[in-house]
């Protein structure tokens, strides 16, 4: 079977996606993103790949009601497909595999033992 190979922005994206409890629109992706790796990303940049993997069927989007604080426009929402789900799990397991394959005198010199 082949394996389903993301940008790290889309692996980024879909993880920020997955850890919320709720759905999810593209300010708060941006925001998680900068918390959790000290960079910063562009909204379109964000709403590019949010799109993205929408299309690639790993996130799916309804519209949000209209709020006064967006001058009455409405968030597309995003949240997790099972395909999404999927993709993730295999990623985890890929990077595991290749983590258990470098042997200990090297982990040593990554300071990952």
């Amino acid at each position: 079977m082949k394996k389903t190979i993301l940008g790290e922005l889309e692996e980024l994206v879909l993880l920020v996606v997955a850890a919320s409890s709720e759905h999810i629109y593209g300010v708060p992706v941006m925001e998680q993103l900068q918390v959790h790796t000290g960079r910063t990303f562009t909204i379109g940049a964000v709403h590019t790949t949010l799109y993205r993997l929408e299309e690639k069927g790993f996130l799916s989007s309804s519209i949000g009601g209209a709020t006064t604080d967006r001058g009455g426009r409405r968030k597309r929402l995003f949240t997790l497909t099972t395909a999404g789900a999927n993709v993730l799990a295999e990623i985890r397991a890929m990077r595991e595999s290749l983590w258990q394959s470098i042997p200990e005198d090297k982990l040593r010199l990554l300071g990952a033992n």
